[in-house]
């Protein structure tokens, strides 16, 4: 129930900041479409949102959290104090000798993220110059992981997890009124993307303060505990940011390709809804459980806990992922269709939103199971698993995008990441620190049967429902939030039914514990 009612916490913020990511993007498909502005916002924008999904959901968190906990139970507040203070102080050294040599070095590393774009002298240019701006976004959003690390080991979860919505709300304001020129309109989104970043460290150190933590700047030294930091954190990034790794892959790739970028980016965008609100909110919540568990001993509640993840996890993603691979179009349409977004664009990104349905399960997966990993400081196998699955995306992708376009690009990505997520779950079994019971499957195959009855449901009704309410105006988003509604209906009784989930469990999610 505590680990429910934590990622109940996460999920929560999450889902508003998802939400309202789904408004900036509606507005951002209206105000740039699938154009070159477009695509080289989404270059600049996604290399710094690339460390943000390494740290703020999970990677230093993996290395960071653990020997913070350790040092916390054993040693007492003062020590973890000291601990995270020289951490934060290292943290802060090493971010700005890194985001200088990338501002210096932003023309050659533009060619390995997207070289499609050398055809283009001007495009070329205005890609490095936007990237150049957002960069020191690393540097916020890495501070703020770590900070946000602190207040996960005591249980806090609100700061850190509400912190994401202030850049959907900077970038929403900026596009309510985007003005006449693209190009001025995305650079205003550079800019925007950088105050959003200062103010969520804010955020995070009041709530530190509000605490009674207080952190210090001391020198930046290599002590012993710096040391334990980097050996475990260098592999952590490595293996919690491999799904992001294959998509800058692909990102690369895609740019040979008119529109590809975009296309991956509005697909991306609707599978990460679920993939954000519960896989991050289980990554988040179980990683300082299973700590605790390990750390005292308690192997079969680890257990336990590892088995109550995956089934909520399960739970909540497998709906979504066959509403999206039976929907696509419909989803699509209803969603981005409008102003400079056509119906070209639709079918497009409709293609890849369904390959990228199949491969949510798997991606989810990997948020479970790494934790497993994390919380008994070992980030070399994950790291090791990652790495296999980058080769099998590189190698893949290039095939698939030579025969099929950017979809093989999707194709690879979601191959890769079955490979990460089965990898992982087996290991973890091998070393008996992933027990999947009768109990388990009996969940994982009422789950199952519930998503699947809300899919076949929703393919029946849709074409008649959109029909029914095409009077309206904006018909077609309008179908398409009432069916999402309905299908949400349809599920919760399906998995209430099977007893996949039970009203308790409901209450208690959002009940103070």
């Amino acid at each position: 129930m505590k680990l429910f009612r934590a990622s109940a916490v996460v999920g929560s913020f999450t889902m508003l900041s998802r939400v309202l990511g789904f408004v900036r993007e509606i507005l951002f498909a209206a105000a740039l479409g699938s154009g070159p502005i477009a695509e080289i916002f989404l270059v600049a924008f996604r290399f710094p949102n690339l460390f943000r999904r390494w740290f703020a959901e999970g990677a230093f968190n993996a290395a960071f959290l653990p020997i913070y906990a350790q040092k916390l139970e054993e040693d007492g507040q003062e020590a973890a104090n000291n601990f995270a203070s020289e951490t934060l102080s290292s943290l802060i050294l090493v971010l700005i000798v890194f985001v200088l040599a990338v501002e210096l070095a932003m023309p050659w590393l533009m060619v390995a993220l997207a070289p499609g774009f050398l055809d283009d002298p001007d495009l070329f240019a205005k890609a490095i110059l936007f990237t150049q701006i957002t960069t020191p976004y690393i540097l916020f959003m890495s501070l703020t992981a770590m900070l946000s690390g602190v207040l996960n080991a005591h249980n806090k979860f609100g700061a850190a997890a509400f912190a994401p919505v202030v850049l959907n709300i900077i970038f929403i304001a900026i596009l309510v009124r985007p003005g006449v020129d693209p190009a001025q309109t995305a650079l205003n989104l550079t800019y925007g993307a950088i105050v959003s970043g200062a103010l969520q460290v804010v955020i995070v150190w009041f709530a530190l303060r509000k605490m009674g933590i207080t952190l210090r700047l001391p020198r930046p030294r290599l002590s012993n505990d710096m040391r334990k930091l980097l050996r475990l954190g260098i592999p952590g990034a490595i293996a919690a940011g491999a799904v992001q790794i294959n998509m800058v892959v692909s990102q690369a790739f895609a740019s040979f390709q008119d529109g590809a970028i975009a296309w991956l980016n509005y697909a991306d965008r609707l599978y990460q809804l679920p993939l954000g609100v519960v896989g991050v909110a289980m990554g988040v919540a179980l990683l300082p459980a299973l700590s605790r568990n390990v750390r005292s001993g308690d192997h079969r509640q680890a257990l336990d806990s590892q088995n109550e993840a995956l089934v909520l996890a399960s739970a909540f993603t497998l709906p979504a992922a066959a509403a999206l691979f039976v929907l696509p179009v419909f989803f699509v349409e209803g969603l981005y269709m409008r102003g400079a977004f056509t119906a070209d664009d639709a079918v497009a990104v409709a293609k890849a939103v369904a390959v990228y349905a199949w491969g949510l399960p798997a991606f989810i997966m990997i948020k479970v199971f790494a934790p497993g990993f994390f919380a008994r400081q070992n980030t070399k196998t994950p790291m090791l698993i990652a790495s296999f699955s980058m080769v099998i995306n590189i190698v893949l992708g290039a095939i698939l995008f030579l025969q099929m376009g950017f979809i093989g690009l999707a194709i690879a990505t979601s191959i890769a990441g079955w490979a990460n997520g089965l990898i992982l779950g087996y290991v973890l079994w091998r070393r008996g620190h992933f027990v999947p019971d009768m109990r388990l499957a009996s969940s994982l195959m009422r789950v199952i049967a519930a998503a699947g009855i809300m899919g076949i449901s929703l393919w029946l009704m849709a074409p008649a429902l959109r029909e029914a309410l095409s009077f309206l105006p904006f018909w077609y988003f309008s179908s398409a939030v009432i069916l999402a509604a309905i299908g949400i209906v349809i599920y919760l009784c399906a998995a209430i039914a099977l007893r996949v989930i039970s009203i308790k469990q409901i209450r208690s999610a959002f009940r103070r514990g």
